[in-house]
């Protein structure tokens, strides 16, 4: 979470930025240049290469990992048809599950991908797939797509004001800017296993990856898995990548590469990076800035770089908890009039006090939205938590007072005790099982996790002497 000081029915402008950078759940998705760009990586496309590594949480730090995926990306590169080209793949620092290509030969992975992959040839296939995707010229084929500067210009600034626009261009952004046409997936698909199998890969990595894709697109824990319309059902994508990997020339005999994966996953963070703050279920703690607070029942948080969002499940109510950039010595109500542009309603500005730390709230009624904002001060940094309904719902008020009751500040000795989480590869001894190893980790649901990052059914028993990833502090 880093400060901000946009605001104006700040929630909805905050989602839509984050469906436009983080559309491309899984693997299959593109933010395009326009068609005649050129298709070399060089200085002209670095700022905007650090633009969208800054909106996915930075670079992500594993360096085993990372010489691992430049190898394979090198390796399947040779295998195209254009082994010219030049590819570049980058570590996302993000928790979801994504994958992406522009067309200059950048390839970007998050470690939530990575995190999922079980082996060499799962996360090959992930980049087989976004190779074709350049290599096919897919996005030359998207006329309708803007200009990638001024996507990431419009994104960056998060222009957007009003609560009607801000959903109609959310809704128009999924649809034509977050992925391919179907046809475009499913070629995609063929491309990247004949591609995967030529470069002497187990084609069936596409299969099975495409099936931890689909369990994570079911699964509470994922934040993007929210499938676009224009993808084809993972379903159809395993069965046709199945035949796909038949077809091939190593359908028996392809490397899957799961050792050399798993030692270069050892380490990798998983989860919300501390630096920014955690979320674990609805609470949030920044052991850095010192805050903390928990949404109410019903509610899922995701921390992305600007603030934490959160929204029950019908989308009908939402919150955003942020840090303003306020001039120094700023009241509280200043801080409410001068970040939020839309009128708040005369006489709702309220000052008081909330677990020792000041605070002044405030009323703002907006066409399809009424929001409830707060401004909490703690030493010299100024949060803001807003809370909306759509319409004038009769519980705003209580989950808004219920929420803005737990923000508090975080005292040096809980701040130590918050460590960063990562993946770690034990062997299963014997007697153990899923509930057992599940058992060693520290996070919520962790059966559920554990099944999910081994591509595990609840009653399958383990095997003695096999590889299996934990979470653990």
């Amino acid at each position: 979470m880093i400060r901000t000081r946009r605001t104006g029915s700040f929630i909805l402008g905050s989602l839509v930025l984050a469906a436009l950078l983080a559309g491309c759940t899984g693997f299959g998705g593109d933010v395009s240049l326009p068609a005649n760009a050129p298709r070399v990586i060089g200085p002209d496309r670095d700022r905007d290469h650090v633009r969208l590594v800054r909106a996915f949480g930075g670079e992500g730090r594993a360096p085993q990992l990372q010489q691992l995926l430049t190898d394979v990306t090198n390796r399947l590169v040779m295998a195209t048809d254009r082994p010219d080209e030049a590819f570049q793949v980058t570590i996302l620092n993000s928790p979801a599950v994504n994958a992406f290509a522009l067309p200059n030969g950048r390839l970007y992975v998050t470690r939530g991908l990575l995190a999922l992959a079980n082996d060499t040839s799962e996360v090959a296939a992930v980049l087989s797939h976004e190779i074709a995707h350049v290599t096919l010229r897919h996005a030359s084929q998207r006329s309708e797509l803007q200009a990638r500067s001024a996507l990431i210009e419009r994104v960056a600034e998060n222009v957007l004001n009003d609560a009607e626009e801000a959903a109609t261009a959310q809704s128009q952004s999924r649809s034509t800017l977050a992925s391919f046409s179907r046809a475009q997936e499913l070629e995609a698909d063929q491309t990247g296993v004949k591609v995967l199998a030529r470069a002497g890969f187990d084609p069936f990595g596409a299969p099975r990856f495409l099936t931890s894709l689909g369990r994570s697109g079911t699964s509470s824990d994922n934040q993007t898995g929210d499938r676009l319309a224009s993808h084809p059902s993972t379903n159809d994508r395993v069965s046709r990548a199945l035949q796909a990997a038949r077809r091939t020339e190593l359908a028996d005999a392809g490397e899957t590469g799961r050792l050399a994966y798993l030692t270069a996953l050892e380490g990798l963070s998983y989860g919300d990076d501390p630096a920014d703050g955690v979320v674990k279920g609805r609470r949030f703690v920044h052991s850095r800035l010192g805050v903390a607070f928990e949404a109410p029942e019903g509610f899922s948080l995701e921390n992305t770089s600007q603030a934490v969002l959160g929204s029950s499940a019908d989308g009908e109510r939402r919150l955003l908890f942020d840090a303003a950039d306020t001039p120094e010595g700023q009241s509280l109500e200043d801080v409410l009039r001068s970040t939020w542009t839309d009128t708040i309603e005369p006489g709702t500005l309220t000052p008081g006090m909330v677990n020792g730390l000041p605070v002044v709230t405030a009323l703002s009624n907006g066409k399809e939205w009424t929001f409830r904002l707060s401004a909490v001060r703690i030493g010299s940094t100024t949060y803001r938590l807003i809370m909306a309904t759509r319409g004038n719902r009769g519980d705003l008020e209580a989950i808004f007072q219920q929420t803005l009751n737990s923000v508090r500040q975080v005292q040096p000795d809980e701040a130590k005790r918050i460590r960063p989480l990562k993946l770690q590869v034990v062997t299963a001894q014997r007697g153990d099982t899923a509930q057992i190893l599940a058992a060693r980790m520290p996070i919520d649901r962790p059966l559920e996790r554990f099944l999910l990052l081994n591509v595990l059914d609840r009653n399958a028993p383990l095997k003695v002497g096999e590889r299996y990833k934990i979470v653990v502090e």
